[in-house]
């Protein structure tokens, strides 16, 4: 086989675009069927798996190419790392926030309260004496603002944030117009 321009640039340029696609729509994919999304996860598993084989097929037809296994292996790469980074610009989903401070936490839970967060105060006991240890469950696009307030409270309190699978209700800091509530698309395609 004669590798031309076709072959050397414009195949594995296509088979690079195409495996970011599929990867992309893969790793989408996993992390919406994990939060319940069960419509959207079907129409990417269906375009994710049209995909790869079109691209399969072409590196199959030209098995002595390795420039097309090469491209290949690059837009694997790239599609893994542009799925994750687009599932954290969505930020579907909840996430719990747990605050332990040294310092007294009556006034950060109660900012927190005071801004429509959710928070669940307890006293503990630490390595170092009484702690105060405060549970919030709150969107995940919420995190970053809840953090910075916590750490205008106090820049020393230790905090770990975990994903949360379901939550029977959630307090929404977005409360003020609840009878405009718009259905959005992906919570349309979303099945409990």
């Amino acid at each position: 086989m004669e590798l031309d321009f076709f072959h050397l640039v414009v195949i594995p340029i296509l088979i690079i675009s195409a495996r970011i696609l599929d990867v992309s729509f893969g790793t989408i994919k996993i992390i919406l069927i994990s939060k319940n999304y069960r419509g959207i996860s079907a129409i990417l598993g269906f375009l994710e798996s049209f995909i790869w084989i079109i691209v399969v097929s072409q590196v199959m037809q030209h098995l002595n190419n390795y420039y097309y296994y090469f491209a290949y292996g690059v837009g694997f790469g790239l599609g893994t790392y542009i799925g994750v980074s687009f599932e954290r610009y969505l930020s579907l989903g909840q996430a719990i926030i747990r605050v332990i401070t040294r310092l007294p936490g009556d006034e950060l839970a109660q900012y927190l309260m005071d801004n429509n967060y959710s928070v669940t105060k307890v006293p503990g006991e630490g390595k170092y004496g009484s702690v105060t240890i405060l549970f919030l469950v709150v969107q995940r696009k919420q995190i970053p603002n809840v953090i910075s307030i916590v750490k205008e409270f106090n820049p020393k309190a230790f905090y770990t944030i975990e994903e949360v699978k379901s939550v029977s209700h959630i307090n929404s800091v977005n409360k003020q117009n609840s009878s405009n509530k718009k259905i959005s698309f992906l919570n349309f395609l979303q099945r409990k």
